[in-house]
């Protein structure tokens, strides 16, 4: 069974050796990255490969329309080790363009337990009605509507106690949130990073 990923498997770990013969021995050491991706699971989204880097670089942490919500347990796990243990440097929080979670947490649809997951999108929508309903398209809306998604799980992150600690003890910490496009294979900066407290004044997610 999955004879092809297991041949894939080992012509990768091959040149990977090739490339450099230490590589898989440095992986053996404490795993040090400076990042950690909260992002979506979307098959169409790998996140070490979208940044260009190798495993052992960056902690990774994804989910449905890559929510950070303060009640569940997996991502505060994901959050605390990283932060308390990794000590990061960087939290990346990434949507993307064309989300299906997006899309089916305002389409009208029922699909069962994913429909609680995806509440608190709909509570962004509501809460940015008329700012979502100016614009003329559905796509637009969508896009936007991404964008805000990753605006607020910005502000969740930057408000959890895990966080907000490591700032008080002098823990450099930087919060931001992107948008990749699965049409041009580039990230957005929304220009949303906090570093500190104070920054999540500013925030509109």
């Amino acid at each position: 069974m999955l004879d092809d990923l297991k041949a894939n498997n080992r012509r990768w770990a091959e040149r990977k050796t090739s490339e450099d013969p230490g590589f898989f021995q440095r992986l053996l050491g404490q795993q040090a990255p400076e990042y950690l991706w909260i992002g979506c699971s979307d098959s169409r989204v790998p996140a070490t490969e979208i940044v260009d880097l190798d495993p052992g670089e960056m902690f990774v942490h994804r989910n449905i329309a890559n929510l950070a919500p303060p009640q569940d347990a997996n991502y505060l796990s994901v959050l605390q080790f990283a932060v308390d243990v990794l000590q990061v440097k960087h939290i990346l929080v990434v949507g993307h363009y064309g989300c299906g979670g997006i899309a089916a947490a305002v389409d009208g649809g029922r699909r069962g337990l994913i429909d609680h997951w995806l509440h608190p999108i709909r509570e962004v929508a509501h809460e940015h009605r008329h700012e979502l309903d100016a614009l003329p398209e559905e796509r637009g809306r969508l896009n936007r509507l991404c964008e805000l998604n990753v605006i607020r799980q910005v502000r969740n992150v930057g408000s959890d106690v895990f966080v907000q600690d490591a700032w008080a003890r002098g823990q450099k910490i930087s919060v931001h949130g992107w948008v990749y496009s699965l049409e041009t294979g580039l990230i957005k900066d929304l220009d949303v990073t906090v570093r500190a407290p104070a920054d999540l004044e500013r925030l509109e997610g």
